[in-house]
Formats: C-alpha cells, sequence, structure tokens
C-alpha cells in the first residue's frame, strides 16, 4: 500500500499551484489541488485578464477622439458599464473551464474545498471533514490587497470588488502608488469617471526608473487624472449618499468610491504553517530557498504567497521549476534578478533589468541613451501624448543592464527586448541591428547619443 494518499498535494489553483500540479502529474507523480473558491486564482479571476480587457475599454474615449484627424466621424458613441461586466464574466468562465479541463486532462483531481496544514505531510479540507495526507505539500495560496486600520475603511473597496460593481461611480479616489494604483486610475478616468489618485510618498511607481516615474505623472495629469503626492486619507464618512474623506493635508473631499491599492499581504493567515514548523517573514510570506523549499523539508511554496516577484508569469516559472526538480529529474533554480514587466498604465510602460539609479549603485559607471517624443500616429491624431525609451548601459562591459520604455505596444516591446538583456546583449549589439521603419521600436536600435546630465553651476 502507499504511504500517503498522494505524492502531492496543492494548495491554491492560482497560475503558480496549477501550473506546478499539472506538470508533477505529467511526470507520474499523483496530484490533488485545492482552490475554496474558483480555479485560475487572482490573476485570471480578479488581477491580469479582467484587469487588461477593462484596460481595454477605456482607450476607446481616447482613439474615438483621436480618429477625427484621420478622416473618421463617429457618432453617437455612448459607454455601458454592464455590458462591459457580463462580457468579462463570460470571458472569465471560459478561462476557469479551460484551467479546469487542463488540470483535469492532465490526471490531477481537484478538491473544492479550503485546505489547512496539520503536519507535515498531512492537510485537513474543510469542505469534507476529512485529512488526506501528501509525500509533499506545496502552498500556492498567493495574496490578498491590504486595507489600513482607518476609520470607516469599510466603506472603501480593494481591485478584488472594482471588478464587479453594479454602477460605474461618477466620481473615484484611487488610494496607492503601485502598478495597480495607476493602472486603475487610467482605467476609470478612460470611463469617464472623476478620477483623483492619492499617494502618501512623493512620486509614485517606487522602485521604478525615476524618469519613467515623472513622466508617466505628467501624462496622467494631460489627460485629466487629479494626482495628489504626499497625501493620504485620515478617515472616511458616509453622508447622505456620498463619502466624505478627511486628508492628512487637512482638505475633506467628497467622492462615490473609494478604492484602496495600497499593496497585498500573503494569504497565509490560518493555513497552520507556523504551528508545523514553517517560517514567515514579517509581512507573513512564506520563506523558502532557491528550490521554493520551507524549513520543513516536505513542504514547498510558490508565487505570491512567498513574496519573492509578485507576478503571474514569475508564479508559473516557479511551480514549474519545482515540478521538474523534485519530479522531472532536473535541478532547475529561478533566477529573479532579470525580470521584464509591463504596466498597463496610461500611457503604457515596459521595463526589464536595472534602474539608471540601481545601475549607478551597483556598477558606478553607466553611460545612458534616452529619447522622448510624439508617435507617428500622433502627427495626425493630435494628441500630445509622448513616448519614451532609455537604455542604461555599463560603461566598461558596454552590456545593456536596463531597458526603460513608455508609450503604446511597450509591454510588446519589453517581452523581445527582455530577451535580449537577459543574454546580456550589448549595446553595439543592439547598434547593430536593422531598424524597423516606421516603428517607435527603431528607436531602441538607433540611439547613439549619451544623454549628458545638466551642469548646476555655484551661485557666484
Amino acid at each position: 500500500m502507499a504511504k500517503y494518499d498522494y505524492d502531492l498535494f496543492v494548495i491554491g489553483a492560482g497560475s503558480g499551484g496549477v501550473r506546478a500540479a499539472r506538470i508533477a502529474a505529467t511526470h507520474g507523480a499523483k496530484v490533488a489541488i485545492a482552490e475554496e473558491y474558483r480555479v485560475g486564482g487572482t490573476c485570471v479571476i480578479r488581477g491580469c485578464v479582467p484587469k487588461k480587457l477593462f484596460v481595454y475599454a477605456s482607450h476607446f474615449s481616447d482613439e474615438f477622439e483621436e480618429a477625427a484627424g484621420f478622416g473618421w466621424t463617429v457618432e453617437g458613441a455612448r459607454f455601458d458599464w454592464k455590458t462591459l461586466i457580463a462580457n468579462k464574466d463570460r470571458e472569465i468562465d471560459r478561462l476557469n473551464g479551460i484551467y479546469i479541463r487542463n488540470l483535469e486532462k492532465a490526471g490531477v483531481e481537484i478538491v473544492n474545498s479550503r485546505a489547512t496544514v496539520k503536519d507535515a505531510h498531512t492537510v485537513y479540507l474543510e469542505a469534507e471533514k476529512k485529512d488526506v495526507t501528501a509525500e509533499r505539500i506545496l502552498i500556492a495560496v498567493g495574496a490578498t490587497p491590504f486595507l489600513p486600520a482607518i476609520p470607516g475603511i469599510e466603506h472603501a473597496i480593494t481591485s478584488n470588488e472594482a471588478f464587479h460593481l453594479d454602477e460605474l461611480p461618477r466620481r473615484i479616489v484611487v488610494v496607492g502608488g503601485g502598478y495597480i494604483a495607476v493602472e486603475f486610475a487610467g482605467i476609470f478616468n478612460g470611463l469617464g469617471v472623476e478620477t483623483m489618485q492619492l499617494y502618501r510618498g512623493s512620486l509614485f511607481m517606487r522602485g521604478f526608473d525615476d524618469d519613467l516615474r515623472e513622466l508617466l505623472s505628467e501624462e496622467m495629469l494631460k489627460k485629466g487624472v487629479d494626482l495628489r503626492m504626499n497625501c493620504d486619507i485620515v478617515s472616511i464618512e458616509k453622508k447622505d449618499g456620498e463619502l466624505h474623506l478627511k486628508l492628512t493635508d487637512g482638505d475633506v473631499i467628497c467622492t462615490d468610491c473609494v478604492m484602496y491599492a495600497t499593496g497585498r499581504a500573503p494569504n497565509t493567515k490560518g493555513l497552520g504553517l507556523e504551528e508545523v514548523g514553517v517560517k514567515l517573514g514579517k509581512g507573513g510570506e512564506v520563506i523558502v530557498n532557491e528550490y521554493s523549499q520551507t524549513a520543513v523539508p516536505s513542504i514547498y511554496a510558490v508565487g505570491d504567497v512567498t513574496d519573492r516577484a509578485n507576478l503571474t508569469p514569475v508564479a508559473i516559472r516557479e511551480g514549474h521549476a519545482f515540478a521538474d526538480t523534485v519530479y522531472g529529474g532536473r535541478d532547475v533554480k529561478v533566477d529573479h534578478s532579470i525580470i521584464p514587466t509591463a504596466i498597463f498604465s496610461q500611457p503604457e510602460m515596459g521595463t526589464v533589468g536595472l534602474t539608471e539609479a540601481q545601475a549607478r549603485e551597483k556598477h558606478g559607471d553607466v553611460d545612458v541613451y534616452k529619447t522622448a517624443f510624439r508617435a507617428l500616429k500622433n502627427t495626425l491624431s493630435g494628441s500630445q501624448e509622448r513616448t519614451f525609451m532609455k537604455l542604461v548601459v555599463d560603461a566598461k562591459t558596454d552590456k545593456v543592464l536596463g531597458v526603460h520604455l513608455m508609450g503604446p505596444a511597450s509591454g510588446e516591446m519589453i517581452q523581445a527586448v527582455g530577451i535580449a538583456v537577459t543574454m546580456g546583449a550589448t549595446k553595439a549589439q543592439f547598434d547593430a541591428t536593422i531598424a524597423v521603419h516606421p516603428t517607435a521600436a527603431e528607436e531602441l536600435v538607433t540611439l547613439r547619443e549619451k544623454w549628458q546630465a545638466p551642469v548646476v553651476k555655484a551661485a557666484d
């Protein structure tokens, strides 16, 4: 008889858990996966996918306006929120079904239940009120939006609820300075909502290249988003059908909706991990080694719950690497040092590698190449939106250390550019690549002049 019920039991059917379960099963392991909500996780159900659909929807207002410059007249255009929600839900249902079918096709048993860890080899299934055993347990429960403990916080929503609002608000305040906050500020603004974004720091998108941060701020202001830096909410009061927000600067503003995008917390509360010896960080994140193994040898963790790099493709890569290493006979580690990333702000951004500040700190002498321009389409559309591109290069080795883009299709471009940066391409190799004309991307291989910081003269 088998010593355990399963070779692998996965808790959480998001991107990382599903990939790990499928690959482990194809390697011959007997696998079960538990999910208390829907298969697909944050990305598919209430994250990347529905958010990108909302981004598409929000672009049409600008596109209808800009079409006039190309001879088009668009009459009677109007937006219906309920139609967008219904169509989004239908697409999420389709993807949820695909995830379920792929797991079943691989031979993975799906358990519709919340699962908690009882010991190093035992999982308790709450819906079925029973224990099951496994040689190994994988934690892939992701993270959940964080809400601060301020008076009236019960009146606020997070990105989870933003996908299911009954009505599109007339006014909204988005709180936060990360990519989720700027993306939703752009979405609501594009859909015609009077949008304000608050951030407690001096400039949002901390950790991204400073040029991108400053230019994004300028472009969002031009598009009509009311950006307020060094500002936060002290309290929320619901009165006469609207929300009254008291701010740290003493101002009081009224709005119809407040959405918090102030970070996400690893979803480890109540899982029983610490009780069995799994070490957690200060934020509740699962501490793992380079093979995603915890302090308990039979328990592993991948994805946002580990707080290493909270991106869907990273979770997928970690899940695949775990399965290949443990069940596929391959020694696979995930390199978290170079991760291409797209931010679906408006305008869109793409980045890979080191920022200029990081490169100077790590390598000392660096060369910077950058340009900003109006894209060809904007010459007729009348849009004043600028495209920006920047290369950060090691002055000693000529290796491209970072690429930072802002403008249409930056997310698509950065995926291809990420290959070159990951391979260690040099500026000379970028220069030797023939440009594709007329495109914005050709600027990446035609930049020749090094950027020189302006000289600041001392006062007489």
